[in-house]
């Protein structure tokens, strides 16, 4: 191993500058859901919006989505340096609007901001790896990369939690607007300006426009008077999603790939589980620190950590596979599907009626199923496209999830609403009602299951 290519090479005069740069802008998304869903509880009691809980995770996602969209186009327009320094001026106006909210629609609103500023900084991060360390070091940086989310596991939790338990949740994002301020200083005076992201092709405009208007119709079930106007709501947004794959299909400008739609193919089946089932799990991630808190008595720090079990379950699992053969592949994908499903019905019934124990245990083994299938979907999404549009098939995998977390958060929140938990969650509530909230996506996951069956066979 050559300097040029070892570790070593990433910490000269000259780089290590530029990986902690990089390594900053991919923590401030790699932490942020695992800081907010911890802190979300205290923001309720404070300014409260329990109705629009859902909304919070979904709007952060929304944005990231609309933002990892147009981030390429923004680089060739302004140049990557005013473009990563644009999107980090974003993030820190979502986050300062967070820190300031005197109610929870104000809130949402910044979670978009943020998010819009998060999608984007992530996108042209991976675009300035590209501009600012020579190929052979890109596996390392790659490498690092994953570190760094792996760490946002762990202090995550620790850093919304310790905010929480201070009494003091705004410090947590006036703390990432500090952040945000020293990165957008450091991309000022480090980052290249010249483009480096690919030419052609348009934003997908009607594709993102119809993905909004539905999230945005599924989460407003949750909140609009009658019931039939709430069945109305869910109806039209579920429409206005699949009028967004048709169109994706017909259009020459693709957010997806045109084989995303087809069940017929890998790469359908493919985005298929990684939709339903990241929508049957982010329940979790919005509802799960609250429950964790009312119903077992656990400080904000705790209900983050056991939360947090997700995704240090994803991170251990899939370094536990991935040496697999490939004659295995299959056969992983198909038992990671098992275990998520498994994973869902039993938190389901622990995060209500069992102990921490339990609840962790579950979270752990919701988040090894993913780990255990995900590198073979993202294999078999991307090989199972047409050459020409393997990069899009590739951009696609981190899409569709986004756009699963999107629709599940919004759905969650809509339910939590019908079941009761508008003003909040009691024990009393909890116990009667929680159950639902979380068995209610089982069927989703079921149905990435099947998906993943019939993308397993070789």
């Amino acid at each position: 191993m050559t300097p040029s290519n070892s570790w070593r090479g990433l910490v000269n005069a000259e780089l290590a500058p530029r990986f902690a740069l990089l390594c900053l802008g991919i923590w401030l998304n790699a932490a942020d859901t695992l800081v907010t869903v911890t802190i979300m509880p205290s923001i309720a009691k404070e300014i409260g919006g329990w109705q629009y809980f859902g909304w919070s995770i979904a709007a952060f996602l929304l944005g990231s989505i609309l933002a990892g969209a147009c981030a390429g186009k923004l680089s060739i327009r302004f140049g990557l340096r005013r473009a990563t320094a644009l999107a980090g001026v974003v993030y820190a106006v979502g986050c300062a609007m967070g820190a300031c909210a005197p109610e929870f629609l104000t809130f949402v609103a910044g979670r978009l901001v943020q998010g819009l500023g998060a999608g984007a900084i992530v996108s042209l991060c991976y675009v300035a790896i590209n501009a600012m360390f020579p190929e052979s070091l890109w596996p390392r940086v790659y490498g690092a990369i994953a570190g760094v989310w792996g760490a946002a596991t762990l202090l995550g939790p620790l850093c919304g939690g310790l905010f929480a338990q201070a009494g003091f949740w705004r410090g947590a994002f006036w703390f990432f607007v500090v952040q945000a301020v020293i990165f957008v200083g450091a991309v000022l005076v480090m980052v290249p300006s010249a483009p480096k992201a690919p030419q052609g092709g348009r934003i997908p405009g009607r594709q993102l426009a119809l993905l909004t208007l539905g999230v945005t119709l599924i989460a407003a079930a949750g909140v609009v008077p009658g019931g039939l106007t709430a069945a109305l709501c869910a109806v039209f947004g579920t429409l206005a999603m699949a009028a967004m794959m048709v169109v994706n299909d017909r259009s020459p400008d693709r957010l997806l790939p045109r084989s995303a739609s087809d069940l017929a193919t890998a790469t359908g089946l493919g985005l298929a589980v990684i939709f339903f089932c990241e929508a049957a799990t982010v329940g979790f991630s919005v509802y799960g620190p609250t429950f964790i808190q009312v119903l077992h008595g656990a400080e904000p720090l705790l209900s983050g950590y056991v939360i947090g079990g997700i995704a240090a379950g994803w991170t251990a699992l899939s370094f536990v596979v991935a040496g697999l053969k490939p004659r295995h592949e299959g056969r992983a994908i198909r038992l990671g599907a098992v275990v998520i499903a498994a994973g869902v019905a039993w938190g389901a019934v622990e995060i209500v009626h069992g102990g921490l124990v339990g609840i962790t245990l579950s979270m752990i083994t919701l988040g090894g199923g993913f780990g255990i299938c995900w590198a073979f979907l993202a294999k078999r999404v991307i090989g199972g496209a047409p050459l020409e549009e393997q990069p899009l098939a590739s951009a696609a995998v981190p899409t569709t999830q986004l756009i699963g977390g999107a629709t599940g958060a919004a759905a969650a929140g809509a339910l939590a609403n019908a079941l009761g938990f508008a003003q909040g969650v009691t024990p009393a509530s909890g116990l009667t009602h929680g159950p639902w909230l979380f068995a209610a996506f089982v069927p989703l996951a079921l149905v990435g299951l099947a998906a993943a069956w019939r993308l397993g066979r070789d």
